[in-house]
């Protein structure tokens, strides 16, 4: 192999590297026209980029002009040697641009020709052109011959095409990007956090004032109240906003999988276990939220604990610790005090979450907010659905006065279950839902249950709540029109804790 081909190699080499190194266009561009130009000698390197628009040909990157030279090499489709490669797709070589009339010199940086070689090159990928590649050179013997060079500036110009397509790619997901986290800080913003009662004002302050810092948060409040939305809040209104949000629901992961979840794991650290990248690692420059941190295990809190202190996670099956830049939101609707005194919270883990503690309010504390917090979830239900509903002063006094067990969840549910069900523009007290009219009384579920109600048995309560008003809470005639035995039926009634209001004879048969 000669010199010449050692170096070519080289250069392909560094080429290739540079474009797999970063995704800033310009600098890379610069950087392989910069390696042609001192391990090849060729000169004034320039790429253009094909404007399938406007139809124009513009320097993107160039070596060895200035940035007004760059300005003025623009062409049409054809005009030049450089629309001429576009125009044709094919490479051209020209031995002397003194002699070429077709050789514009359109940047004006060349004001001596004489003795100066012309390399041109399309870059595309398949069928499509993107621009081209060109290149000044002077011949010396030992330098290799025309040949060569087509035949590296080709593949240089394939590598290009390669990367400016993944730029191109990742251009688009950055916008998109970009776009959505101003959707999500817009979104997530204080306006959209709905009341003006004194409880929940006293919330948004507070909320405000620990947004731009980076202090410890816990969130106190039954379920229902928002606090995962509090907590989206203060993440998207923080310095850490660019970052990532992470949340994870400490109730809902099985004990022996917990510890892999939040820390990472090594392949092989227990039986079936891949190497995974925990929560804390996924959230590094972000916030990583904590829900139902009163179900962490014992087991595993002194290691959160460690996390707060040394910022710092050590994954499963590994000696090896990784440092994280996070900041902490938790959560819960237990008192955590009592989970401490039960000897079910580690008194010292609850000081480093306690910073800034935050109680949020049911709704039933702040019955003045269910009229704006209506309006609100109204007005985006109806966008969503495309549908124009309003509803009635006597339906909404009834709003009201429900006690809203599930919180804001169940109002939001409520009406968007309203404005799917309507048939007519404006919601009436008979629309709504009987639980909320009083027709019927809910046990509320406890935690402490063997099991909370699959989505199936919700529907079916939902199912038997709707149609025995429907026959004048008749048991046999519901009964029949569910499908079920009145022993059936009834075993349902109890099993789903639907209390009837006195007064209501269930067993008349004519009504």
């Amino acid at each position: 192999m000669t010199r010449h081909k050692n170096i070519e190699l080289k250069a392909l080499f560094e080429v290739s590297r540079v474009l797999t190194s970063s995704f800033d266009l310009a600098q890379n561009l610069y950087s392989v026209l910069e390696i042609l130009s001192k391990e090849l000698d060729m000169r004034r390197g320039s790429i253009f980029i094909f404007d399938k628009k406007t139809e124009e040909i513009s320097i993107v990157a160039a070596y060895g002009l200035t940035q007004e030279e760059m300005s003025r090499g623009r062409y049409r489709i054809g005009e030049g040697i450089v629309g001429k490669v576009i125009e044709t797709g094919l490479p051209m070589f020209i031995p002397d641009i003194e002699k070429e009339p077709q050789f514009l010199n359109k940047t004006g940086s060349r004001p001596n020709k004489k003795g100066i070689s012309f390399l041109c090159v399309p870059i595309r990928i398949e069928d499509e052109i993107l621009g081209v590649i060109s290149a000044d050179r002077i011949y010396a013997e030992e330098q290799g011959d025309v040949d060569d060079d087509l035949r590296v500036l080709s593949v240089v110009a394939s590598l290009i095409g390669q990367f400016i397509k993944l730029w191109e790619s990742y251009k688009i997901m950055e916008d998109e990007n970009i776009i959505l986290r101003a959707q999500l800080k817009d979104r997530y913003n204080f306006p959209n956090l709905v009341g003006q009662s004194p409880s929940f004002q006293a919330v948004l302050k507070t909320v405000m004032k620990v947004a731009s810092t980076d202090a410890t948060v816990l969130l106190f409040g039954e379920s229902g109240t928002g606090k995962e939305l509090i907590a989206k809040t203060i993440h998207f209104q923080s310095k850490r906003a660019k970052g990532p949000f992470v949340a994870i629901n400490c109730a809902a992961i099985p004990e022996n999988l917990l510890e892999a979840e939040l820390f990472g794991s090594e392949k092989g650290a227990f039986t079936g276990a891949v190497k995974r990248i925990g929560k804390f690692e996924q959230a590094n420059g972000g916030t990583i939220f904590l829900d139902e941190i009163a179900e962490l295990p014992l087991s595993l809190q002194p290691k959160l604990l460690r996390v707060l202190q040394e910022r710092t996670v050590e994954p499963l099956g590994s000696s090896k610790t990784i440092r994280v830049d996070v900041r902490l939101i938790s959560a819960t609707n237990k008192d955590l005090s009592e989970e401490i005194r039960k000897g079910n919270f580690r008194e010292d883990l609850f000081w480093r979450l306690n910073v800034i503690p935050i109680y949020i309010p049911p709704l039933r504390e702040r019955k003045e907010d269910i009229p704006l917090l209506v309006e609100y979830y109204l007005k985006s239900f109806c966008n969503i659905y495309r549908k124009s509903v309003s509803i009635d002063e006597e339906a909404l006094k009834v709003l009201v006065s429900y006690d809203w067990p599930g919180n804001v969840r169940e109002l939001a549910n409520t009406i968007e279950r309203l404005v799917v069900m309507t048939e007519s523009s404006k919601i009436k007290v008979y629309d709504l839902p009987d639980t909320v009219r009083g027709v019927f009384k809910l046990k509320p579920y406890s935690l402490g249950d063997l099991k909370l109600p699959t989505e199936v048995e919700e529907l079916e309560r939902i199912r038997i709540m709707d149609t025995l008003p429907k026959f004048n809470f008749n048991i046999r005639k519901t009964a029949q029109a569910l499908g079920l035995t009145e022993r059936q039926l009834n075993y349902r009634i109890k099993k789903y804790g639907i209390i009837i209001k006195k007064g209501v004879n269930l067993h008349d048969s004519d009504n």
